[in-house]
């Protein structure tokens, strides 16, 4: 079953510095560990929250404005997609996850649904 470990709060270093280039060589060696495991799927770092825009849609007409979804200071900094056995083996992955030690990682099994037009 695939998961989807959702990566919050987490500060990015300033380019350049000991403390990114230390983030950046956990995060390539957790990624590595997965590919060589066989379990992931896919993964990427977002934008930093100043680039977001969000739009809602109420009554036939789009809103939209400049910023995240959500106001608060664990906003969704990247993801990885692992196909786990089960639950349990996606938690281990999610705690190896060295993002884990400075903000959070959500683990949400991923539904499979068909794309076969609805009729």
């Amino acid at each position: 079953m695939r998961y989807m470990l959702l990566v919050y709060g987490c500060e990015r270093a300033d380019a350049g510095t000991p403390e990114r280039a230390a983030k950046v060589a956990a995060v390539r060696a957790f990624t590595r560990r997965c590919a060589e495991d066989g379990v992931l799927r896919g993964y990427d770092p977002l934008h930093t929250t100043d680039s977001a825009t969000t739009v809602r849609v109420r009554d036939g007409d789009a809103l939209v404005t400049d910023g995240p979804f959500a106001e608060t200071a664990e906003q969704l900094g990247g993801y990885f997609i692992l196909d786990c056995a089960d639950l349990d083996e996606a938690l281990a992955y999610a705690t190896m996850c060295p993002l884990a030690a400075e903000g959070a990682v959500e683990v949400r099994p991923i539904l499979q649904v068909s794309m076969e037009p609805a009729g």
